[in-house]
């Protein structure tokens, strides 16, 4: 028995590193043949082009001693003896320390692939959320069926190879020209692909764990190699089918055929067999339950795509196929929350891999509040439903922990199981913020020294470049004159912000963008001055960060949607408690912002003073945005204690009626309840005034600023005076900025506007 057993240890051991040895081989003549054609050409030079140099004389030696005598007669000329003697000593030197870091660092642990055989049952699953209430369980024993490879239809294997190993029966479990085509994409088209065999990914799906380094490449290559020793083609190709995931709880394509379908494997058609396909390189991503359901049909077209350049089916087929509908069934299991589990899900599976988020025996406890979560939900419903006569088809809502950045709920559609997009999640689509991202641009303002009683000129105004001429208009294409930034900000005057863009500068505004959490606005050539009116795409979940940072007076928490994680033997796998946040600015601006936005007064000339983004009793910072062509409508509105934000539209961007107006219908009623729900039986919490922020005049101004801050003016003021037609004296006060001139007498009446 001991010799057995050591039998066993010296072939776990000493087998993969014959494998290793054998690849080095074959990669090793693959270098010899480069060698000697390098040798023939620098021989045939040095024969030719040297007069002093003797032609040698060929012997009838064997093949390979010829090839040796020429390439050690070329290096010999080249390099003197010690020169060679030094190259020996360090290529013999790499070769030692890279057998050793074999030995000691890979070798030992790898499985053997005969483990492929008897893989280990998967545990369930479970999400829970901040209260213990289960909101879903992944994986159950009933989602997963074996099926033999006789069983599945030749259309599904020849879509499957196409899209995922074109040389599949031509390699030995490593594609090297594969991986070469994936690098020149890469680099030529800025296209990833994937550059791994079906080989390699049976291997990194059931015998290796998700994490992407190097060390675990390594492995995963050497372990394909062994594979391709052990099983034949087909079985790799039956035991992948099996065990590769298609979304979800579904792991194997028999239980993706019944999942998605409802039919046999076999039963399967071509365009069925072509969506199938596309699923398995990103599951979560391409599913048509996850947050973009649109991409699994882009996904089928690329595999018929493929088929078709592979040689499987003609183009005409390609075309009749893509155009054929597919029934796909509704989800079938009980969940709660949907969007934001299949959101969490995703975030996990992409952070640990799809088999260990979805078998692995995880209990995942959330940040979800799930009668919060019921109460947004039907509301939302609600409100949609009485506005559907203005061409609104959904809406949406998210709600965080102001001091934590904690979802409490998600409402990513206003019904999951509607048939017509319904677990599109618009929380985390890039959508258009319209004027709620004006607060950044004056954020970026303050921080250089402008504050909320400058005054700005609401004039027209135009800003010319080599292309073209933007001409910014306010909503109701109405100009005020003067206005301070508190009644530009408060009142979503859009002149103004251009204005104050244009002073501040496009990359000051990015920067303070990303600072406060924007992930999106990555490329400053994209975009011009009217980004400040939501001119750029964001996502919501990004701007809930924003508003957050504002509530916490400059302190940022990321939107966070797991609390913890805990694995089968109770260990910790992952805690999010305890984390602290950032500041990314600076308090005081960060109160400026606040106190224009909770400033009902200042917002009165645009909405009234008994508009619906006023809740009595509470001081709340709120902002509206409308995007052109009402495409989108947002209203963002934050307590010291939570942030709430809320999307009205349609999810294939189409214009909703014209009537829509901002703070008065669309998001604005959905907001109100939900605040109004929150702060219900709640004392009111004001917002942390910084000792840096004092009261001072500015511009004539009497408001608040940054003390120590040097303050700036957009506006230079000069008075005249001059004779009316009745002979007598009149103040007249002039406006200046950099775009315009303003006029006005001592009452405030315009005499003219100069662009």
């Amino acid at each position: 028995m001991k010799l057995l057993r050591t039998g066993k240890k010296f072939y776990r051991i000493f087998y993969p590193i014959l494998i290793f040895l054998w690849l080095l081989i074959k990669l090793g003549d693959f270098g010899i043949g480069l060698t000697n054609s390098a040798a023939k050409y620098l021989r045939d030079f040095f024969t030719l082009k040297s007069k002093n140099y003797p032609k040698p004389v060929l012997v009838k030696t064997p093949k390979k001693r010829r090839k040796f005598n020429k390439l050690f007669r070329i290096f010999t000329i080249i390099f003197s003896k010690k020169i060679r003697l030094a190259l020996m000593t360090f290529f013999l030197g790499i070769g030692f320390t890279t057998y050793s870091y074999f030995l000691v660092g890979i070798a030992h642990d790898l499985p053997s692939p005969n483990n492929l055989r008897n893989l280990p049952t998967p545990t369930t699953t479970e999400f829970y959320d901040r209260n213990g209430s289960l909101l879903y369980r992944f994986y159950e024993g009933k989602n997963r069926s074996p099926v033999k490879l006789s069983e599945v239809p030749p259309s599904l294997i020849q879509a499957t190879i196409a899209m995922e190993d074109k040389n599949f029966y031509s390699h030995f479990g490593v594609d090297f020209f594969g991986i070469a085509r994936a690098v020149l994409s890469l680099v030529r088209n800025g296209e990833v692909q994937g550059g791994s065999t079906i080989t390699q990914q049976l291997i990194k799906n059931t015998l290796l764990t998700p994490e992407r380094t190097a060390r675990r490449k390594i492995k995963e290559i050497i372990l394909a190699f062994w594979a391709e020793r052990i099983f034949s083609k087909q079985e790799i190709l039956e035991m992948y089918f099996n065990e590769v995931p298609y979304g979800g709880t579904t792991w194997g394509i028999a239980a993706a055929s019944q999942t998605y379908f409802g039919k046999k494997v076999s039963d399967l058609t071509l365009s069925e067999s072509a969506f199938l396909a596309g699923l398995p390189a990103s599951p979560t991503t391409y599913s048509p339950y996850g947050t973009s359901p649109g991409l699994a049909k882009t996904r089928q077209s690329q595999a018929l795509h493929r088929m078709v350049e592979d040689g499987f089916i003609d183009r005409e087929t390609a075309t009749r196929v893509l155009d054929e509908p597919l029934n796909i069934k509704p989800p079938a299991t009980e969940i709660k929350a949907p969007h934001f589990v299949m959101y969490v899900r995703s975030k996990l599976a992409e952070k640990y891999g799809e088999r260990f988020v979805s078998q692995g025996g995880l209990k995942v406890y959330t940040s979800l509040d799930l009668n919060l979560q019921q109460k947004a939900e039907e509301i939302v419903s609600e409100e949609v439903k009485k506005i559907k006569n203005l061409n609104v088809s959904n809406g949406a809502a998210l709600i965080t922990d102001a001091k934590t950045g904690q979802i409490l709920a998600m409402v990513g559609s206003k019904n999951y199981w509607d048939d017509n997009g319904g677990n599109f999640n618009v929380t985390t689509a890039l959508r258009q913020p319209g004027s709620s991202i004006k607060p950044i641009t004056y954020a970026a303002a303050f921080k250089l020294g402008y504050a909320p009683g400058n005054t700005l000129l609401d004039t027209p105004v135009s800003f010319k470049n080599f292309w073209e001429t933007y001409t910014p208009v306010n909503y109701d294409s109405k100009f005020r004159g003067p206005v301070t930034i508190r009644t530009a900000l408060a009142s979503s005057l859009n002149v103004p912000a251009v204005k104050m863009l244009s002073m501040v500068g496009l990359p000051e505004m990015l920067k303070t963008a990303t600072a406060l959490g924007i992930s999106t606005l990555n490329d400053a050539d994209r975009y011009g001055l009217s980004l400040t009116l939501g001119g750029g795409e964001i996502k919501m979940v990004d701007m809930m960060a924003v508003y957050g940072t504002f509530s916490q007076m400059g302190e940022k928490h990321p939107v966070k949607e797991v609390l913890k994680i805990v694995d089968t033997k109770g260990n910790l796998v992952e805690d999010n408690t305890g984390q602290d946040g950032e500041v990314v600015l600076q308090p005081g601006v960060a109160y400026l912002i606040t106190d224009i936005l909770s400033d009902n007064k200042a917002r009165t000339p645009a909405f009234g003073s008994n508009s619906l983004l006023n809740i009595p009793g509470h001081r709340v910072g709120v902002k509206t945005g409308t995007t052109d062509n009402k495409r989108d409508n947002w209203t963002f509105g934050y307590t010291p204690e939570f942030v709430v934000g809320v999307w009205v539209g349609n999810n294939d961007n189409s214009p909703m009626d014209p009537r829509l107006a901002s703070g008065v219908t669309g998001a604005a009623p959905i907001w109100n309840r939900i605040m109004t729900e929150l702060l219900k039986n709640r004392e009111p919490v004001a917002f942390r005034k910084p000792d840096s922020v004092i009261s001072g005049i500015i511009d004539g101004h009497q408001d608040l600023v940054i003390a120590g801050l040097g303050l700036k003016s957009a506006v230079s003021l000069s008075k005249t005076k001059i004779q009316d037609d009745k002979s007598a004296q009149k103040d007249i006060i002039t406006f200046t900025d950099p775009f315009s001139t303003y006029q006005s007498d001592q009452s405030g009446q315009p005499i003219q506007v100069n662009p």
